[in-house]
């Protein structure tokens, strides 16, 4: 479940740079699972920008640890979720 003291930030407002670091930092997080497929880095990169596109991922900031992760937009606490 997520930490319900992050910041949600909407993707929309990072630069593109950033985004596309923040999404290829993400995806290469040793323990990431992607099952026995094989993907290649765009392929996953691509994957995690469609879910936040489409809402089904949000990208939370944690001020305490000053880091950033790709969560779903379930796990947000009921009062933050969007409509």
């Amino acid at each position: 479940m997520a930490d319900p003291a992050g910041i949600v930030i909407p993707y929309k407002e990072l630069s593109p740079e950033a985004l596309q670091g923040l999404l290829e930092e993400y995806v290469s997080r040793e323990g990431t699972d992607y099952g026995h497929s094989s993907y290649s880095l765009a392929q996953k990169v691509a994957a995690v920008r469609r879910q936040l596109e489409t809402g089904r991922a949000v990208i939370v900031f944690d001020p305490v640890h000053q880091s950033c992760n790709i969560i779903p937009q379930q796990d947000l606490p009921p009062d933050r979720q969007a409509d």
